[in-house]
């Protein structure tokens, strides 16, 4: 962090210097911390630039020059989804920054950063990495600038690109670099990205097929017209039409094992050419095309190597990286992490810290294979999960080590609280497969399903003497709960802190089809599991649902069913969220070209409209707050709009009310409607107003008070369904809707 520092450990050069948009935290769920503290076992020294003034270069050599090379990282998170929210507004706060001070990263970090250190010191090797790097290895759709963008590599000047999960070519890298092999040499590691001159292969036995040989894009080139007349040449023809002389091959007699060894070097020595940065930035259909082939080569048991042409050079990418095996995902998770901030930071609240500063990190990856979702784009879908001794020993640690514990551990998860030890039945036929999820549209045959490991690792955890608590707090794929009774029976009954956060993301299946997610069916099952095993325990728990306003996919009577089942449920949503097109992910494929490549993609397949006006999307947002006053003027205007002014009104069948004079000044309620805010001598105005914000139907208080992401009543008797009373107009068609928002 400082050539004080430096000094005092007696260091004259730093091996490897890594710069990130992060404060440093000396601990595993900080992605900087995890690669140092890998480095540093492996005999490195290693220095580390968190957040560095990018106008100045001189923050660039702070440290010196290193011995090796600059790593490059945004952070934990993307740059521009770290600093705007979902409708390009930037952010005012940064929770990866001491006392979240916002604007101490600049935009597109990861190039910027990799260019300060390239003028700091000329010549010194750049390495980059990270969530944006590796989500932005080939061309991609910006939200952002709403266009589709060259790769990183391209603008970053970068030698070398890191994806996924980096350890091991980090490691061999660092050797090699240590070694003194040059870093335009070194193009053979798995899990990296470079650039290389236009059709450059590794070897003569290289072979390049193109995408389509992977999935059929429908027609790209125009089919010749059998019945043109041409100029007859008849030198050309005779040269053309004379038969080539006969090439000679010997048969040979191969055994199944032969055959199937030489077809796997075959494939291992054949690289896939995506259509080029030139093409998919200016058609759709071939951005989907391009966004479909890389998701159908990420299984790194099958996965081949890929390259996109940029003008006169072509972006290589080795295959994934291969999934760390357990002892391997030990050995980074045992380093010894100080786990907790650098001390220069003093006594500033580092919001990220406080989130996870007593929750432990038990697995890596996600099978899921949510749209919407980047995890699967960078840590992949095969499930990397770590020993039961080694997490029990992180509990002892931040018991012993960590300051302010008070017996609560906050998390035992990662990017799926219960996929711990799933897997593949078959190890081969996970090497093979190439489907896009595992449990969509329904869960695979060859899926374990067992959750008994993960029933004894919190069993054990709860034994450990300090331990008065733990909770899981990451996301539930809960149609994977469903199929263990005695794991809902265990999480409801132990580590549920009154709410359980879960993601049915929405409740219509056409918009649940774009996402990957289940039915809400399943959402209902694991509900009545959940209630059931509450009750049970004795215990009054809640189910805090999560949504998604204007996924592609979602019309404007989509958001209208959402709100209805909400009200229907009387959910009040604290906090929601809007989609935003991250890149990579096919969501994002489907918001931009406005194809759905999670089938084959043509010119003449499946349109996805999806709301793209700042309007409309603020209209679907606002459904998901149908109870906010503040909300009400977009959605009356909307639900008129869609000829659904009859949800207008005070009755229980409406979704609103109609306008009342003050209602700017209302506040949301957290039972059926909300209460006005009066000025100073005003007269309260009794008829038509709802009633006291404290009291739910049937004067009733409600169950669940003060601030929370969602807010239900508890009634003892079920209410007649909205959707039972309301029928929703059939959708027109697209032609006829004035759709495609944002179009011109």
């Amino acid at each position: 962090m400082s050539r004080a520092e430096m000094d005092a450990l007696g260091w004259d050069q730093c091996d490897v210097i890594l710069v990130t948009g992060d404060a440093y935290i000396d601990h595993p769920s900080f992605g900087m911390a995890l690669v140092g503290r890998l480095l540093e076992a492996q005999g490195y020294r290693v220095g580390i630039i968190a957040q560095p003034d990018w106008h100045n270069v001189e923050s660039f050599r702070a440290l010196g020059k290193p011995r090796l090379y600059y790593g490059i990282t945004a952070g934990n998170m993307d740059s521009m989804v770290n600093r705007y929210t979902a409708d390009r507004k930037i952010r005012s706060d940064d929770a990866y920054t001491p006392n979240a001070e916002p604007n101490k990263r600049p935009d597109r970090a990861v190039t910027v950063y990799a260019q300060k250190a390239r003028e700091a010191f000329p010549g010194t090797p750049v390495i980059i990495g990270s969530i944006e790097a590796s989500l932005r290895r080939i061309a991609h759709y910006d939200y952002w600038s709403d266009k589709v963008r060259k790769s990183v590599l391209t603008e970053s000047k970068a030698d070398l690109l890191i994806f996924g999960n980096a350890e091991r070519a980090l490691v061999d890298l660092t050797r090699r670099l240590e070694m003194g092999e040059k870093i335009k040499e070194i193009k053979d590691l798995r899990g990296t990205a470079f650039l290389v001159p236009h059709g450059w292969l590794p070897s003569g036995e290289w072979a390049v097929h193109n995408s389509n040989r992977v999935d059929v894009p429908g027609r790209v080139d125009p089919h010749p017209d059998p019945y043109a007349m041409a100029k007859e040449d008849k030198k050309e023809c005779a040269t053309e039409n004379a038969a080539p002389e006969p090439v000679v091959k010997p048969v040979i007699i191969m055994s199944r094992e032969e055959r199937l060894a030489a077809a796997k070097e075959k494939h291992n020595k054949t690289v896939v050419r995506l259509p080029s940065y030139e093409v998919v930035k200016e058609d759709p259909v071939m951005y989907a095309h391009a966004s479909r082939v890389f998701h159908l080569e990420s299984n790194p048991g099958n996965a081949r190597a890929l390259v996109q042409q940029h003008g006169d050079r072509d972006v290589w990418m080795n295959p994934p990286p291969l999934p760390l095996a357990m002892d391997e995902m030990d050995g980074v998770y045992d380093m010894e992490y100080s786990r907790a901030p650098h001390p220069s930071y003093g006594n500033a609240n580092i919001p990220a810290w406080e989130m996870i500063r007593f929750s432990v990190n038990i697995m890596r990856g996600c099978f899921g294979g949510c749209t919407f979702c980047s995890i699967t784009e960078h840590e992949g879908r095969i499930i990397q999960s770590r020993s039961e001794p080694s997490i029990l020993r992180e509990i002892e640690h931040i018991r012993d080590k960590t300051k302010g514990f008070t017996g609560i551990i906050s998390d035992l998860g990662g990017p799926t609280a219960n996929m711990y030890r799933l897997s593949c039945k078959e190890k081969e036929i996970e090497e093979t497969c190439r489907r896009l999820s595992c449990v969509y549209p329904s869960i695979c045959v060859n899926l374990g399903t067992d959750h008994s490991k993960l029933i004894q690792l919190y069993r054990k955890a709860r034994e450990i003497k300090g331990v008065k608590k733990i909770l899981i707090q990451s996301g539930l794929r809960y149609d994977l709960a469903v199929r263990s009774p005695e794991y809902v029976k265990e999480l409801v009954t132990h580590h549920v802190g009154g709410l359980l956060k879960i993601a049915p993301e929405h409740t219509e299946s056409n918009v649940l089809s774009k996402m990957m997610k289940p039915g809400i069916g399943a959402y209902d099952e694991f509900k009545a599991m959940f209630e059931k095993f509450s009750l049970e325990a004795g215990k009054k728990q809640y189910l805090i649902p999560y949504f998604i306003a204007a996924h592609p996919g979602t019309s404007d009577e989509d958001m209208l069913n959402l709100a209805l089942w909400l009200k229907k449920n009387n959910f009040r949503l604290d906090q929601v969220q809007t989609f935003m097109p991250t890149p990579m992910a096919m969501a994002s494929a489907m918001y931009h070209s406005r194809k759905n490549p999670l089938h084959k993609v043509t010119d003449t397949s499946e349109t996805v409209e999806t709301p793209r006006t700042l309007k409309q999307r603020q209209a679907h947002k606002a459904f998901l707050r149908y109870y906010d006053p503040k909300n009400w003027p977009i959605l009356r205007e909307t639900l008129r709009r869609m000829g659904r002014g009859d949800l207008i009104g005070d009755g229980e069948r409406h979704l609103i009310p109609p306008y009342r004079v003050g209602e700017e000044n209302f506040k949301p309620s957290q039972g059926k409607r909300a209460m006005p805010t009066l000025a100073p001598g005003q007269q309260k105005r009794g008829a038509g107003l709802p009633p006291p914000a404290h009291i739910s139907r049937g004067g009733k208080p409600n169950a669940l008070t003060g601030s929370m992401t969602a807010r239900a009543t508890v009634e003892t008797k079920a209410r007649p369904s909205i959707l039972d009373t309301i029928k929703v107009k059939p959708k027109a068609a697209p032609a006829k809707t004035g759709s495609r928002p944002g179009r011109k």
